[in-house]
């Protein structure tokens, strides 16, 4: 993880995350903490990556979520080079069976 990341401010507002107990609170507060568009992007990329994992093309996601190809692309590329952050909750929803 990168050391610029790694701050006593995200360790804060990851502990405040983790303090969520259901979506409700998730919706209360990511909507005091981030601007409709942050959210949006969030999700986004969210979207895109689950829609990358079940092989879906670029054209069909970029026409489906309206993601960029260059948003497409970073995504693809955490996925590949990344922390395997995604992969990880990916694949706790898919346990959950909470996955679309």
């Amino acid at each position: 993880m990168s050391r610029n990341l790694k701050t006593e401010a995200v360790d804060f507002l990851f502990d405040a995350v983790l303090a969520l107990e259901n979506r409700e609170e998730c919706y209360r507060f990511f909507e005091d903490v981030c601007t409709v568009n942050e959210l949006q992007a969030l999700s986004q990329r969210f979207e895109v990556a689950h829609m990358l994992r079940n092989s879906r093309t670029y054209m069909d996601i970029a026409e489906t979520t309206g993601a960029s190809t260059a948003t497409i692309s970073r995504v693809n590329r955490s996925l590949n080079y990344g922390h395997d952050g995604y992969d990880m909750v990916l694949k706790r929803l898919a346990d959950k069976k909470q996955l679309p």
